[in-house]
């Protein structure tokens, strides 16, 4: 049995956490337009993982997240912070700095 780490991830595979507090209107806007990016310009090249920081306080220390809702692009590297519902998608995909696929990039 071998464990599962970051190293683990295929080359161009995204590893998204987002930083949510609770289920208010403004966290499940941001994990419903997280979704949504990720399904139409990261499908199948991406791990989100919701984090709801009421429930897991320590888990905010490591990513210094000072703010909620966060979405932190841990892989791959530069670590990148997006504060905010996300509801911006052109600032969410370039702050990431994830290209948009084109209509062709699906086959």
């Amino acid at each position: 049995m071998t464990d599962h780490n970051d190293s683990d991830l295929p080359e161009g595979q995204y590893k998204l956490r987002l930083f949510i507090t609770g289920s208010t209107p403004r966290s499940t806007r941001a994990i419903e337009n997280m979704r949504r990016i990720c399904a139409e310009n990261l499908e199948g090249r991406y791990d989100l993982e919701v984090v709801d920081v009421y429930q897991d306080p320590e888990a905010t220390k490591d990513l210094q997240i000072i703010a909620t809702p966060t979405l932190v692009k841990i892989l791959p590297e530069p670590l990148r912070r997006i504060i905010g519902d996300l509801s911006d998608r052109e600032r969410v995909l370039a702050g990431l700095d994830i290209a948009p696929l084109g209509k062709g990039d699906h086959e």
